[in-house]
């Protein structure tokens, strides 16, 4: 059930949207070189104010670390949290990469005549007003900002409150250097209060998007409680299935590194599959290699019973279904490439998964049959990811079948809208045995002009 609101804090949330809402028909049509302009003011800014924001973020380090030990925050939730000099090297770089993407706003995606003098034109445009809610992760504030600004939308920021320190210094920095590069200041506000979140659930009609980034709780809450159209993923519960042509060399590497590179994103994989030609050579190995990394292994009854493997856990059926965030992963062993199949689509959280294999058939027959945002050949998992896709950065990860899908960057942050072009055309000339004749044709194809 959801709290009773309070009058004041929804009457606040709702004009700061409303104020959004205005702002966003300014930034719609703003030139690509103000916007590119604003950016690269916001990417000095937070170079010249790294100490500041470094500070702030250890002021939350420092409260979390006390959550951490009372058992009230993961350990996953407190790496996410802190900011080093190497994190924010990447957030720097990540607002240069979108400042030099292309302009998504104005492409016009489809061009017909649709009779003489009269034409269709199909072309790209923001998508208004976002509001994004996110947990932990204070470098999520800069990507989210500056993908809002490409692409023209006016955005409303909710982090979580064991950031609040460096949330509140990056948007300071930010919301300064857009304005100072004539943005306007409505477009971008932060939330800060949990109130603040329930208010914006309710603000239909001035919000047009609501992208939740954080646990599976607070992801399904959102998709519950607002009429406003919800892009996001709940879980990320990742596989990889090792084929029976697999490069096992390979395939060792891709594990690690998709396991313990990064344990506690969504992209990390859970949940590895063997097929059962080469579990007895490649088990014993691989379950070694993850335990000297200081990963548990949790196997199904078939691989704890068969391969001699020793300190491994026996897996449950909720293991196939748990993202753990952590420096644990289930295995089980299987007789097919269909077997696989059957598992991730069943199991799975339709996010990220990988085959290894040599044979060309089996991954056509996985990319096909896989329901996932992501399926990968040959790689891990971990390049599910905003950045490593040539977006700049991502406002989230989309799980959904419609567009837009996996990481989202600029081109799912605009829509489109029809634009007909006419010379006093009216549909009453069109129609009747003595009407013209509507042609639609593409303009690619039309001669003689």
């Amino acid at each position: 059930m959801r709290p009773e609101l309070d009058p004041k804090v929804t009457e606040t949330v709702i004009d700061l949207a409303r104020r959004a809402k205005t702002a966003a028909r300014r930034i719609a049509h703003l030139s690509t070189d103000d916007k590119n302009q604003a950016l690269q003011v916001i990417a000095d800014l937070l170079a010249g104010q790294q100490d500041q924001i470094l500070a702030a973020n250890r002021r939350d380090l420092q409260a979390a670390r006390t959550l951490v030990q009372s058992g009230r925050m993961t350990e996953a939730l407190y790496h996410r949290l802190e900011l080093d000099n190497k994190k924010f090297a990447g957030i720097i770089a990540g607002v240069k990469q979108i400042q030099a993407l292309a302009d998504p706003v104005g492409r016009t995606t489809l061009e017909n005549e649709i009779a003489q003098n009269l034409r269709l034109y199909r072309v790209t445009c923001p998508i208004g007003v976002i509001a994004v809610i996110f947990e932990s992760r204070p470098d999520a504030l800069v990507q989210i900002s500056a993908l809002a600004l490409k692409s023209g939308n006016a955005v409303l920021l909710k982090g979580g409150s064991e950031a609040e320190n460096s949330n509140r210094a990056l948007f300071d920095c930010i919301h300064r250097a857009a304005v100072s590069a004539g943005m306007p200041a409505d477009a971008m506000s932060l939330l800060e209060s949990r109130s603040d979140v329930e208010a914006l659930l309710g603000a239909s009609g001035l919000v047009d998007l609501i992208i939740p980034r954080g646990s599976n709780s607070l992801v399904r809450y959102i998709q519950e409680n607002t009429t406003i159209p919800v892009l996001g993923h709940a879980e990320g519960i990742c596989h990889i299935y090792v084929d029976r042509s697999a490069d096992l060399e390979q395939v060792l590497e891709i594990i690690i590194d998709a396991k313990t590179s990064y344990p506690s994103v969504c992209n990390a994989v859970e949940t590895v599959l063997i097929h059962s030609d080469v579990a007895a050579s490649f088990l014993p190995r691989l379950v070694n290699a993850l335990q000297v990394r200081g990963v548990e292994v949790r196997c199904d009854e078939r691989g704890v019973n068969d391969f001699g493997l020793t300190g491994v856990s026996s897996a449950t059926d909720a293991d196939w279904r748990t993202e753990y965030c952590d420096l644990i992963l289930s295995i089980r062993v299987v007789d097919s490439i269909d077997q696989a199949i059957d598992h991730i689509n069943t199991y799975g959280s339709h996010h990220t998964d990988a085959i290894i294999t040599r044979e060309d058939a089996a991954f056509d027959q996985f990319f096909a049959e896989v329901d996932s945002a992501g399926v990968y050949l040959n790689a891990s998992t971990r390049f599910a990811d905003g950045y490593r896709y040539g977006f700049g950065a991502e406002v989230g990860i989309s799980t959904g079948k419609l567009h837009p899908r996996g990481p989202v960057g600029l081109e799912g942050l605009v829509t489109y809208k029809y634009k007909l072009v006419g010379a006093g055309h009216t549909v009453t000339n069109y129609t009747g045995p003595a009407g013209g004749t509507v042609k639609h044709e593409p303009e690619e194809d039309r001669t003689g002009d």
